[in-house]
């Protein structure tokens, strides 16, 4: 998977591409845990995001979790086959997606 960052003041946006699964999760949650402080905005692009897991629905669920004390959290430009699953999850009922 990429990740791709760009910081604005309190404002993090992350960019991924690739798959979101049991092997790529622990990279997006290190740098979700190196970035994440005094953060108040976070914005993630999963535009190019093919396919996620289990694994990748609970670190989504964590860091909603986090921003939830610190801020918001929206997932933007989510897939047709993405929002199935979150739908399916009842994931769409919980994370802010737009």
């Amino acid at each position: 998977m990429n990740i791709s960052t760009t910081k604005q003041n309190q404002a993090l946006t992350i960019i991924l591409e690739g798959r979101l699964d049991y092997n790529t999760s622990p990279q997006l949650d290190g740098v979700l845990r190196d970035s994440l402080d005094g953060i108040t905005d976070l914005t993630i692009d999963m535009d190019s995001i093919t396919y996620i897991s289990s694994a990748g629905l609970r670190l989504l669920l964590s860091t909603q979790k986090t921003m939830k004390k610190q801020g918001v959290m929206r997932l933007i430009n989510v897939r047709p086959e993405i929002m199935e699953i979150f739908e399916i999850t009842g994931f769409s009922e919980i994370l802010n997606i737009e």
